[in-house]
């Protein structure tokens, strides 16, 4: 069996003689290989110490973008869960943290409400939105309540070329923390030099300390002939890619092997997902049919297409009602919140698109009699009264609708906080646009 005591040895020595000792650990956790990996050594690690002197705080975060693969989301689920237990009755200071981003940064609120086209290669904005910056947000807050804060990573050499590029760039010859873009933050990565084949041999024999086995995260693993999505911090960390499990909406990569895995062994629920995800990239690849030719700002150029057309908003919302009245039924999986369709329908009305409602498709997909005339009518007119109200100063609206809309998403959210920050900076970036 792989011997991973010179790890704890390191891991309980960086612990314990930190030249701070108030800053707290960050584990990045994604429930897949290299994150249990990481999370299960730095908890034997900590057994090791004696209980008077665990006086670090250890929060284990996850990440979620609300369109991970369900079948993973369940799993890692049902593990946070076991670990908050576990570490509870170990009298270990580890506490389980979960991200999510903004209602109004959410996959579906930026492609349906806002006409978003389904991320590529070149320009992957659901990365920033779904991944970094609910991180970044916890890891400053931890930062300034304690001035200081460690981020161990799970990242290994072994996983790829590029990881390991990454890994040697960033690294400082002689130490064992390299500092994170963010001030005050530090990355730790114990396991880097650790094998593929070491990491699977030390799992399949060495069982969880927070209980249960390692045998579901195998067969995962198999069936899906698949890789973990890192927790990603900065644009450095690499977002997914190839057959690694992430967000099933992904149309960065032209398969997702991982899903189509799972569906090949038994998990068959899962292909009107898949079929969602194929008809994204029909949408993206196909500018011409499915997008408007003026963008946002009113250009318009033969290089550059803008949001998506009003029609392929609501073919897309209709599918996924669809699949998602099949799925709930079976699976219990909701694929997109009444928050999220409540801001869509705010977004499609700042577009002037009246004539459809979000409650009207769900009405006739799921044969129920949901109202939101309130918020229809509510949305009319805040529309009428503000372009009545700025009639001089046109450009006005867009700021205060904009305004309003960070209002709205935090009050959806019941969730205040931030939003004077949020406010202050949409003010801040409506000045320098006047200065221009």
């Amino acid at each position: 069996m792989l011997n991973l005591s010179h790890l704890e040895h390191e891991i309980i020595d960086q612990y314990l003689y930190d030249e701070n000792p108030s800053r707290p650990w960050i584990v990045g956790f994604s429930g897949g290989k290299d994150s249990t990996l990481l999370l299960q050594i730095v908890w034997n690690s900590l057994k090791k110490i004696e209980p008077a002197l665990r006086t670090r705080s250890i929060y284990i975060v996850c990440n979620d973008t609300l369109v991970e693969n369900p079948r993973i989301v369940k799993f890692i689920q049902k593990t946070l869960d076991k670990i908050q237990v576990a570490a509870l009755d170990q009298e270990l200071p580890i506490i389980v943290e979960q991200t999510i981003p903004k209602l109004n940064d959410s996959f579906w609120v930026r492609l349906i409400g806002l006409g978003y086209p389904a991320p590529n290669k070149f320009y992957r904005w659901c990365t920033e939105r779904l991944k970094i910056n609910p991180t970044t947000r916890l890891i400053k807050e931890k930062i300034s309540e304690n001035g200081e804060a460690i981020i161990l990573l799970g990242t290994r050499s072994d996983e790829s070329s590029n990881r390991a590029a990454s890994i040697k760039r960033h690294e400082v010859k002689g130490q064992r923390l390299r500092k994170h873009p963010l001030p005050n933050a530090y990355v730790y990565t114990p396991i880097k030099d650790i094998s593929t084949n070491e990491l699977w041999q030390y799992l399949n024999q060495v069982p969880p300390p927070w209980g249960g086995t390692h045998k579901e995260l195998v067969t995962l693993y198999r069936n899906a002939n698949s890789g973990d999505c890192p927790l990603v911090i900065d644009d450095s960390t690499p977002s997914c890619g190839n057959s690694r499990f992430g967000c099933w909406v992904c149309t960065v990569v032209n398969k997702d092997k991982s899903m189509e895995g799972l569906i090949d062994n038994g998990e068959e629920w899962m292909q009107p997902l898949a079929d969602i995800r194929n008809f994204l990239i029909e949408t993206r690849d196909n500018p011409e049919v499915w997008r408007e030719k003026r963008r946002r700002s009113g250009e318009i150029s033969d290089n550059l297409w803008g949001p998506y057309k009003f029609e392929t908003r609501v073919e897309i919302l209709k599918r996924i009602l669809k699949a998602q009245k099949v799925i709930e039924q079976t699976e219990g999986i909701e694929l997109i919140t009444h928050q999220e369709m409540v801001l869509i329908q705010y977004h499609w009305f700042r577009d002037c698109f009246f004539k459809t409602k979000v409650s009207d498709i769900y009405n006739r997909i799921f044969k129920t009699q949901i109202d939101m005339s309130k918020h229809d009518e509510k949305f009319k007119q805040e529309e009428e009264l503000l372009k009545k109200s700025c009639k001089e100063e046109p450009k006005d609206v867009q700021l205060i609708q904009d305004l309003l809309a960070l209002q709205k998403t935090k009050t959806l959210m019941i969730k205040k906080r931030g939003l004077q920050a949020d406010i202050d900076n949409r003010l801040n970036q409506y000045l320098k646009e006047l200065k221009s």
